[in-house]
């Protein structure tokens, strides 16, 4: 059983809201801080608590701002924990799930956007991965190193050297400033193995004069 219960796909809902938000990334067992102001997403929350508590992020893939095309793959999570602000913003904690695939938009009467969700691809999703095949952790540290040296970035290395892989991987891929179209690869990854792989490659794609990794 995973943290929070969800064992088997049927245990998930057909239907889900969405939240598009290019370069915002949610992954199963990780967690992603959202702070919601706008009406139609404040509604949204309002709704998912009086249910399941459950959301989908997603990204958007073109930039239509109004009612823009939604990629292919999104991963849900539940709220976990919230606050309301005194202004009427509610600061959320959502825990990913699952991944799901997008087979249709749904027509609704709400404002906000909703999907039927087929998690059928990602039911693997549900149960901690085998680490057994994950590349080894200094392959991605001294991807990272010359990535962060190349783009004048600090890193919390501490935290780097302690985090388990799959913790490290996630953070990397949300919040390492990647194309939404980069980041929509790393999410559709198929296993935590293969994502830290494009990981690596992205990173080191990213430093000027080192061509020697491709994203596959």
């Amino acid at each position: 059983m995973t943290r929070l219960g969800y064992r088997k796909i049927s245990d998930l809902p057909d239907n889900i809201p969405v939240f598009p938000l290019a370069g915002a990334l949610l992954f199963p067992r990780w967690s992603l801080p959202l702070n919601i102001f706008e009406p139609r997403y404040l509604n949204m929350f309002d709704d998912a608590m009086s249910g399941n508590r459950i959301i989908g992020m997603i990204q958007p893939v073109d930039t239509d701002r109004g009612h823009p095309k939604l990629a292919g793959v999104g991963c849900a999570g539940r709220v976990t924990s919230y606050s309301e602000t005194e202004d009427g913003r509610y600061l959320v904690n959502l825990t990913g799930i699952c991944r799901y695939g997008l087979v249709e938009e749904l027509d609704v009467n709400t404002p906000y956007r909703q999907v039927r969700a087929n998690w059928k691809s990602f039911e693997s999703d549900l149960t901690p991965p085998d680490t057994s095949d994950l590349p080894d952790r200094s392959r991605l540290g001294d991807a990272l190193r010359k990535y962060v040296t190349s783009n004048e970035m600090e890193v919390d290395w501490e935290a780097v050297e302690s985090a388990p892989l799959e913790t490290l991987v996630n953070a990397l891929a949300a919040g390492c400033p990647f194309s939404p179209m980069e980041k929509q690869a790393l999410l559709e990854a198929e296993t935590v193995a293969k994502r830290c792989e494009a990981l690596i490659a992205l990173l080191d794609m990213d430093v000027p004069g080192d061509d020697s990794s491709t994203l596959q």
